[in-house]
């Protein structure tokens, strides 16, 4: 899991009746929740007078669930990832959004061409990008003499060194061909093909020798840290933290990083649906977006919440620059394919478990 603080669910929140004009909004806590608040329902409450109530889960969608089946829905909006949205969309338990509603970008694009493609679907509006990138120990190289690419971080010979990595064929596999010269555009084409699939596997042999298999998003930091590997796939966010937060060495390589997304829905049977949809419109303009960047190294998914962006929160420096949505580092990007993985994921497990005990 991505997310970087220990998140705790506040059933006692639940429990207290909202009046008719709050909206309450379900999320992950800890400082993703915290940028939400800054960014989102501070702003809203001081521009509408309606109060926004936060409450924190492990996973809102399991919540969600419960509760519209249980015909006894307490929350207006929950903050979900792509995969459990689309889910839940197709059993009717969130509302379909018409993206329509969405106001326009700051530099006046129309929300539909605005948002990056693909991340506005039937039922959920993107908030927030993360993305499984490389991160590595620059104090293990000269200056600026780190990785550039996905196939250095394949390179033992130039780069030496072991290597962190995913325990679980996806993005492991994604990144493999795209360091085997395989343009991001055309990766889940490769991959859907025998020949694409020995590809990948055969690239991941050239490293797995070298390779510290790791399955929490806590472990790549401190592999790092502990000098057990000199780079390592990870989340870009626990890597931004050690390295902003800790003062730790740590850099990341965008080229080739895999992204996914979150964003908000509105479950059937929502108290308050209309003013879900208003709040939801707000955060999710290119001004809130930019804002809510600033709290947290999720990049915008409006293309023109980039240039609106400020300073890491109690800093001077900029935070574009750590977004995976910065245009710097979208060159060779890659979207995480929800239809490829609902389809292959059983398939390519068994096959990545036979290669990891495969001598």
């Amino acid at each position: 899991m991505k997310k970087i603080l220990t998140l705790s669910t506040a059933l006692g929140a639940l429990a207290l009746p909202a009046a008719a004009d709050d909206i309450t909004v379900m999320g992950w806590g800890g400082a993703y929740a915290n940028s939400h608040i800054e960014a989102y329902f501070k702003p809203f409450e001081a521009a509408t007078g309606n109060k926004v109530i936060s409450v924190d889960s492990d996973n809102p969608a399991t919540p969600l669930k419960a509760q519209v089946e249980a015909n006894n829905v307490t929350m207006d909006i929950a903050v979900l990832e792509i995969a459990d949205a689309v889910r839940l969309c197709d059993e009717g338990l969130i509302i379909p959004i018409d993206p329509a509603i969405l106001p326009a970008g700051a530099d006046g694009t129309a929300a539909a061409d605005d948002f990056l493609p693909g991340t506005v679907t039937e039922c959920m509006i993107p908030t927030d990008i993360f993305a499984t990138v490389i991160g590595y120990d620059a104090s293990k190289f000269a200056e600026g003499e780190g990785p550039k690419t996905m196939a250095d971080f394949f390179d033992t010979t130039k780069f030496p060194g072991k290597r962190g990595v995913r325990k679980s064929p996806k993005v492991t596999l994604e990144m493999a061909l795209m360091a085997d010269g395989v343009p991001a555009s055309e990766v889940y084409a490769t991959l859907s093909t025998p020949e694409g699939v020995d590809r990948a596997f055969a690239k991941l042999d050239t490293i797995k020798k070298d390779s510290v298999f790791w399955e929490a998003g806590a472990q790549p930091p401190q592999l790092l840290a502990d000098g057990e590997v000199v780079m390592t796939i990870a989340y870009n966010g626990r890597i931004f933290n050690a390295a902003h937060q800790e003062g730790k060495p740590f850099e990341i390589m965008w080229d080739g990083q895999v992204y996914d997304w979150e964003g908000m829905v509105v479950p059937k049977g929502a108290p308050n649906e209309a003013g879900a949809l208003e709040l939801i419109k707000f955060a999710t303009s290119s001004e809130a977006s930019a804002k809510a960047a600033e709290f947290i190294s999720y990049g915008p998914p409006r293309k023109s919440a980039a240039a609106l962006v400020g300073n890491i929160q109690g800093s001077d420096q900029p935070m574009l620059p750590n977004l995976p949505t910065a245009p710097d580092n979208m060159t060779n990007a890659l979207a995480s394919s929800l239809e490829f993985w609902a389809d292959r994921d059983t398939e390519l497990g068994e096959r990545f478990n036979a290669w990891l005990a495969a001598n």
